[in-house]
């Protein structure tokens, strides 16, 4: 199990590189790492060259994931675990306390679902 914020932090950031064909590096700083779309798509009324979809923010406690499709689509992603929702506080932020196996690869498979959600969309590029 991984307590440390700056490991957190990297495990999360490598979660989302995965994804580094659909998803390009927007901003990355050690206060704040976030990943946008590649093309254009509609965020909130107005169309932007990239959606916004997730960011990494480091605090004394917890690391803050911000994750956009929870917000957009909050009906696919009802289904994480009791865990993942402890950490869950509104609708699109989680306060990663400490990261083990199990959340990781649950943490994964969410950013899996949802890149394939805004593909669908047209928000991210396809492969």
């Amino acid at each position: 199990m991984t307590t440390e914020i700056t490991e957190i932090r990297g495990q999360l950031k490598d979660l989302l590189m995965e994804y580094s064909g659909p998803l390009r590096v927007r901003v990355d700083k050690e206060t704040n790492f976030e990943v946008n779309g590649t093309v254009e798509a509609p965020q909130g009324k107005k169309m932007v060259q990239g959606i916004y979809f997730s960011s990494i923010v480091p605090k004394q406690k917890d690391v803050r994931f911000y994750f956009y499709p929870a917000y957009t689509h909050p009906d696919s992603f009802e289904d994480i675990s009791e865990e993942l929702k402890k950490f869950k506080k509104g609708k699109s932020c989680f306060h990663v306390k400490y990261l083990n196996n199990e959340l990781e690869e649950e943490i994964r498979n969410i950013i899996g679902k949802a890149v394939a959600i805004y593909k669908s969309e047209g928000w991210l590029e396809n492969d």
